[in-house]
């Protein structure tokens, strides 16, 4: 009858960690980019400009999958308001510089339908962008 006891010890699972206690929120600085429709930019649907966003597309799931982007998404706007904010991006583990740089890459701002704008932000630090693979 001992031995069963033991082996059945053995066997059972390991106790749940302890919860862990709410600590202090960790902050960071990100690069966040607000996306302005550009001087190109136009509200009709045209070959060229379905290949600029698919490029745009492109573009953003390359900067995810290098750990960069870690969030992103488009902004909802009136067709004629022609200097909307389109979208933002947040970057992380990169600076200004660096974002600038991974920017230059996209069709869609190098047509000029879209301008960056950069701004320096503070936010909670581990945010994760869920197309990041």
């Amino acid at each position: 009858m001992k031995w069963l006891l033991v082996l059945l010890v053995a066997c059972s699972p390991p106790p749940p960690p302890p919860a862990k206690p709410a600590g202090e929120l960790q902050m960071k600085q990100y690069v966040f980019v607000v996306l302005r429709r550009g001087p190109a930019w136009t509200a009709e649907e045209t070959p060229e400009t379905k290949r600029l966003f698919e490029g745009h597309m492109a573009n953003i799931k390359a900067m995810a999958k290098a750990g960069k982007l870690i969030l992103a998404g488009p902004m909802d706007a009136p067709a004629t308001d022609t200097s909307a904010i389109a979208g933002i991006f947040v970057f992380d583990n990169v600076d200004r510089a660096g974002v600038e740089q991974l920017l230059v890459h996209d069709p869609a701002i190098a047509a000029h339908r879209l301008v960056p704008e950069y701004l320096s932000w503070y936010g909670p630090a581990g945010l994760t962008y869920p197309g990041k693979l």
